[in-house]
């Protein structure tokens, strides 16, 4: 299986363009939710939590801190290590989502039930730590699936 890093390397490795660090975060989450829908397993194992900006990796997180634009050489991964499966997952995701800005990403995690059930009653912009989930992503995006496929 994939490691969170394997993942930010390869959607950076994709990009034409610099990518936000919020941007990356929030194609990381999209990249694990429709893992989830289609392959029907998770594409890496470090868990997501519900940050008032939306959904975060921390071990991401700790190597972007502080930084706007992420950079490929931010982070530690092996984009070799992703199946044909899991690249073709990522590039679906990037297909769709793509094209929006990380405030975009963010506004519209924060319209969707998986990051609004981990956040519960957390006031907003307050801190959390809290788990987004894999079962009600995985819930969550197939009703959505069902609904429109992407």
């Amino acid at each position: 299986m994939a490691q969170v890093n394997d993942v930010a390397r390869y959607i950076l490795e994709r990009q034409d363009v610099p990518v936000s660090t919020m941007k990356l975060q929030k194609l990381v989450y999209y990249s694990q939710a429709w893992s989830l829908v289609w392959d029907e397993r998770p594409l890496f194992h470090e868990r997501i939590e519900a940050w008032a900006n939306g959904p975060v990796t921390r071990e991401l997180y700790r190597q972007h801190r502080r930084q706007f634009t992420a950079d490929v050489d931010m982070f530690d991964g092996d984009s070799n290590r992703l199946t044909s499966d899991e690249r073709e997952t990522i590039d679906a995701v990037l297909d769709a989502y793509g094209h929006l800005s990380g405030q975009q990403l963010s506004d519209l995690s924060h319209s969707e039930r998986p990051w609004r059930d981990a956040r519960g009653d957390i006031p907003n912009g307050d801190p959390s730590t809290n788990e987004v989930s894999q079962e009600v992503m995985q819930d969550f995006y197939s009703a959505m699936q069902s609904a429109s496929p992407m």
